[in-house]
């Protein structure tokens, strides 16, 4: 089984290492040079011909995700991408390509919880995800290193958000609706940004997803004369520093109400953001190299993910250490 990993960064080089260490043949593609378990090609992934894989992994930046996406989808190889580029794989035109994608942990994780649950209940009342991956303590500046590409970050911030609201979708200015949360015992600050996604097409009532932060760093964003370039520089993560990410992902159908709680403060050189995301994208990879049939022909949403292949997911994950928590419980 040959799979071909596009994108070394913190994420994707940590995808990129497990598996290899499932025992496939992976092929690691960069422009930037990476020490890794795979074999490296320094070169752009878009360069070299990709039709002998049979998994191509997309991790490049969101800002060039969908352009490989396009490049590629005619090669007939299964893709798995994790760029969670602006334009959806789904707004693509035909593909000879099978395609999974947003299989992280928010998009990813958090839809494959919701459609369970829309499995079990069918129409929710009331869905609310937040989520953040932020260090472990704030500082006197901004509270913040970001575990992914920052531009990403930058465009979590910037682009409005898409909820659904007494049942219909509703477009509101990102950053909407701030305001403080306890994330198991911290005092946070939560607010709408765009990331329900394909999530916006499973029956709800209301739905909305909430990026976490500690207080006062949205203020300084929003106040900040600072270009998208000196931000990265600002946010550059520090691996040596202690970081955590937590999600929590409610939902509401009646009497009937499931909270997940998932929480990780990373483990050894490897991030939470990679282990929490990294984990959910292997997971899906060596499933579907496992299982050719898993997905049908055509562009899928981790919503298509049968149960049982979520619950490989999330006991792999806590197998790895990541806290995962369900409760479940009546009004």
């Amino acid at each position: 089984m040959r799979i071909h990993c596009l994108g070394g960064g913190l994420v994707g080089l940590y995808v990129t290492d497990r598996l290899v260490e499932y025992g496939y043949d992976v092929h690691l593609f960069d422009v930037v040079e990476r020490v890794t378990k795979a074999k490296f090609w320094k070169t752009d992934c878009l360069d070299h011909d990709h039709s002998d894989a049979d998994i191509i992994v997309n991790m490049v930046p969101g800002s060039i995700g969908a352009r490989v996406i396009h490049e590629l989808k005619n090669t007939g190889v299964r893709i798995v991408d994790l760029s969670f580029s602006e334009q959806t794989p789904d707004t693509q035109s035909e593909s000879q390509s099978t395609i999974l994608w947003d299989v992280g942990i928010a998009p990813g994780l958090s839809n494959m919880l919701v459609a369970m649950a829309s499995r079990k209940f069918g129409i929710l009342d009331e869905v609310t995800i937040k989520v953040g991956g932020n260090p472990s303590k704030p500082d006197d500046n901004w509270s913040y290193m970001a575990p992914f590409s920052p531009h990403d970050v930058i465009a979590e911030y910037t682009r409005p958000a898409r909820i659904i609201r007494d049942g219909e979708l509703v477009i509101v200015p990102a950053i909407t609706d701030l305001h403080t949360i306890d994330a198991n015992g911290r005092k946070m600050e939560a607010f709408l940004t765009d990331g329900l996604r394909s999530l916006l097409d499973v029956p709800a009532k209301n739905m909305g997803e909430y990026t976490v932060r500690w207080p006062g760093h949205i203020d300084k964003y929003q106040h900040s004369d600072l270009d998208p370039d000196d931000l990265v520089e600002e946010w550059r993560f520090d691996i040596s520093k202690g970081e955590f990410t937590w999600m929590e992902v409610k939902v509401r159908s009646g009497k009937n109400n499931i909270k997940w709680v998932v929480e990780d403060s990373g483990h050894g050189l490897d991030s939470s953001m990679a282990r929490t995301t990294g984990l959910v994208t292997a997971c899906c990879v060596i499933a579907w190299a496992e299982n050719e049939n898993l997905l049908s022909k055509g562009i899928h949403a981790p919503e298509s993910l049968d149960d049982d292949t979520i619950q490989y997911v999330i006991d792999v994950m806590r197998e790895q250490g990541v806290v995962i928590e369900k409760t479940e419980f009546e009004e």
